[in-house]
């Protein structure tokens, strides 16, 4: 599988990379058999670079990930977490819904400052299990999480000290690149213009669908040599499955206009003999600073899937037939 690079460092990723939230049993329970297995058929796909967070599954996808991955050759994979939320023991009846089904008896807090950076690194050790974290992202500032008020706060935590956090954690070797883990545009613009990161992982925002990205942040992007790895490239569900009753998009049930916009989209695809879903996974790549997409599924299948929807030609008039029904 290809390799491209993280931004100005060292380090490079296999072009197609393993997301790791639904294997913490987002919407739907999995088992730890279903996890290992999925795992397993990433690797024996060719994808080295898995990415995982404390928030999956309130540590349940970090511990998963870990334990596929120990007994690999440490130089042969890539691995990010992120940092911004605490785990925080509760009650049974006490742990939060936030979506994912049978997770571990978490609550969760925030904490974006220097302490609080330090501190979520050394706590994905040991859910983790392993020596070495690659990639750190600040997972979720931004409005879009928190709302504005809240957001201020936190983002006074980043800029006060957890960004010095992270370049001190970089600068020593203790992780090799730094950025956002994020699902909107204006918070990666904000904190590019105050601070220099390797990376962005961004969800949902540069989609064949919802091309929110090319309203300036990939040319901030391209200037500043700021790699992005691209996850939620069927924004929730939607591009995969079609406009089919139930389809989800950004977290939640699509809108009639969304549904509108995919008929529109499925027809195009289908007037070219191509399926959605594999102009939709193979979209991200047309832009040079994307290094990597994210596939998120608990089922090999799936996996298996989506991996065979990357040998798919698609025609370069799909996309730009599509462009009309796109969010920007």
């Amino acid at each position: 599988m290809d390799i491209r690079k993280i931004g100005k460092t060292p380090l490079a990723v296999t072009k197609i990379g393993f997301g790791g939230a639904a294997i913490g049993g987002l919407y739907r329970e999995c088992t730890r058999e279903a996890a290992m297995k999925t795992l397993q058929t990433a690797w024996d796909a060719g994808l080295r670079y898995f990415d995982t967070a404390p928030f999956y599954g309130f540590g349940l996808s970090e511990r998963r990930t870990g334990d596929f991955l120990r007994d690999k050759p440490r130089d042969s994979y890539v691995l990010s977490t992120k940092v911004g939320r605490f785990l925080r023991p509760v009650p049974d009846d006490q742990i939060p819904d936030h979506s994912y089904v049978n997770p571990l008896p978490f609550a969760i807090d925030y904490d974006y400052s220097y302490d609080g950076i330090m501190r979520s690194f050394e706590f994905s050790f040991a859910r983790l299990g392993l020596n070495r974290i690659d990639i750190l992202y600040v997972h979720d500032i931004g409005a879009y999480t928190h709302g504005t008020e809240k957001n201020a706060v936190y983002m006074d935590q980043l800029l006060g000290g957890g960004l010095k956090a992270l370049e001190e954690l970089k600068s020593s070797g203790a992780i090799s690149a730094y950025g956002l883990g994020v699902n909107e545009v204006d918070v990666c613009l904000d904190v590019i213009a105050r601070h220099p990161i390797d990376c962005i992982l961004l969800a949902g925002r540069y989609s064949l669908l919802d091309r929110s990205a090319e309203r300036g942040l990939l040319e901030v992007c391209r200037k500043q040599q700021i790699s992005l790895v691209i996850g939620g490239v069927f924004n929730s569900g939607i591009l995969a499955t079609g406009p089919v009753p139930g389809a989800n998009f950004d977290y939640g049930p699509a809108s009639e206009d969304i549904l509108d916009r995919v008929r529109s989209m499925q027809a195009i695809a289908t007037a070219h003999d191509v399926p959605l879903a594999a102009a939709a996974l193979q979209f991200p790549f047309r832009e040079p600073v994307v290094a990597n997409v994210l596939i998120g599924t608990a089922k090999p299948s799936s996996l298996t899937r989506n991996i065979e929807l990357l040998a798919t030609k698609i025609p370069d008039t799909i996309y730009t037939e599509c462009e009309p029904f796109t969010i920007r």
